[in-house]
């Protein structure tokens, strides 16, 4: 069926009298070119010589984009096994909506697709809410977050790459079959370098405080059991005269028990001021990365077809 030069396509355009979108700004030569090129396409398709008809069919489509040619096109690439490209011009065919084209070629098209998706491709749909975060398919850019990024795909291994300054790059490897659709939202962790303490900052310096007042009281016990001492020295040096009772010694009894009060307060002050000590030493501030809570959260379903979805099983990585 040779493309006519003339309106194609049922709807509103052509009740209004107005030409299709695809007739805007494409001078009546280079219809002419495409009309003898898309010629000389078919009859090498009847041929089968399928090479050559894409290269005609590329070629009308350089000087007209035409749905039509579009569709024509995706039949040659898909009888050559390219059902990826295929789709990719079938797609453009319908590119104006609905009953924009024939309708018996716009049905041929949404057939043609619907059985590439259900039997020779796949699909993979990522979201992504991180604001600026590049989102890449096999590493080549895909889209920018936030929002969603749908391409179809070959059935396979395919790698989604997202990464942002300042964030955990996330690298997910996806294994889709045909028929089948990937689908699922994207997380960044905040790549940073945290400093914190073990305790609290007061908590040695409490301890050094406790153990250094526990050291001063130790110090005045001493300080008041020596003089206690001593006074108790000159009283009974008066009192003894010309000799002592035997039991002057109990005279000395609170002061030494005082004495040893504030010895072992000393020994617990300088316990507590090594152990706040210690305590500072190993509550240094310590750096560490956070971790990376990111990834990417999937399910596997068939692949959305012009026709029909259908239930999910999800997998998480």
């Amino acid at each position: 069926m040779p493309i006519a030069l003339v309106a194609l396509c049922a709807g509103p355009a052509r009740a209004q009298g107005s030409p299709p979108p695809w007739h805007q700004g494409v001078s009546e030569e280079r219809k002419q070119r495409a009309q003898a090129l898309f010629e000389e396409a078919r009859e090498l398709h009847r041929r089968v010589m399928l090479a050559e008809a894409r290269t005609k069919y590329e070629e009308a489509l350089a000087s007209w984009e035409h749905p039509e040619l579009r569709l024509y096109l995706g039949r040659v690439l898909a009888s050559m096994g390219l059902p990826l490209l295929a789709y990719e011009s079938l797609s453009l065919s319908l590119r104006w909506g609905p009953g924009w084209l024939a309708p018996e070629l716009e049905q041929q098209a949404r057939a043609a697709m619907r059985s590439l998706v259900e039997r020779e491709i796949a699909a993979v749909e990522i979201q992504c809410d991180e604001p600026g975060a590049a989102v890449l398919l096999d590493g080549k850019p895909w889209f920018v977050a936030p929002g969603t990024g749908r391409r179809m795909v070959m059935p396979g291994e395919h790698v989604v790459v997202a990464r942002k300054n300042g964030y955990f790059t996330v690298v997910r490897p996806i294994l889709v079959s045909a028929g089948k659709e990937a689908s699922g939202r994207l997380a960044l962790g905040v790549d940073a370098v945290v400093t914190r303490q073990r305790w609290p900052a007061w908590v040695p310096w409490a301890t050094i405080g406790a153990g250094a007042a526990l050291g001063v009281v130790g110090g005045g016990l001493m300080w008041h059991s020596g003089t206690s001492h001593r006074s108790t020295d000159a009283r009974l040096q008066k009192e003894c005269v010309p000799s002592c009772a035997p039991s002057d010694s109990d005279e000395y009894g609170a002061s030494v028990l005082e004495n040893q009060l504030g010895i072992g307060a000393l020994i617990a002050g300088g316990a507590t001021v090594v152990t706040g000590t210690v305590l500072l030493f190993l509550n240094r501030p310590q750096s560490y990365r956070t971790e990376d809570p990111g990834g990417v959260k999937l399910e596997l379903r068939p692949a959305a077809s012009l026709g029909g979805a259908g239930l999910s099983a999800r997998l998480v990585f």
